[in-house]
């Protein structure tokens, strides 16, 4: 396969992580496609296919534990142990979903620039889910 086109490939698998914005779970499903059918080609395509899934796994995991710690605090502010700490919490919260979506968005950006010019990006604080 040509440099330019395992490139290519590359940073279509690192594009496909905008998924989500087309169906849910779709950052984790189409870089999963991409990767199966072409990870076969090159070393490469099958290393930046690891760290695309392994990124959006782990920021799925990030966000549902956020998400969860919010609603057991809701849950308990909800049957009447307020607490200004709990609403510290939830509003704690519902910042760092914000700001993890922020910086996903960026790293993803990043990702896609470094495939284009035919480096490996290793996404920051990626738990390794694929070897």
């Amino acid at each position: 396969m040509s440099e330019n086109k395992q490139n290519t490939n590359a940073f279509l698998i690192h594009l496909s992580s905008f998924g989500d914005y087309l169906f849910p779970l779709g950052s984790i499903i189409l870089p999963l496609i991409l990767w199966e059918v072409k990870k076969k080609d090159s070393e490469f395509l099958d290393a930046t296919g690891k760290e695309v899934i392994n990124f959006n796994l782990s920021y799925l995991t990030y966000t549902i534990v956020l998400v969860i710690t919010m609603i057991m605090v809701g849950v308990i502010f909800m049957f009447g142990h307020v607490n200004p700490l709990n609403i510290f919490f939830i509003v704690s919260a519902v910042v760092l979903v914000g700001i993890i979506s922020i910086i996903k968005f960026i790293l993803i950006i990043i990702g896609v620039v470094k495939a284009n010019q035919g480096e490996l990006y290793h996404y920051p604080l990626t738990i390794k889910f694929l070897k």
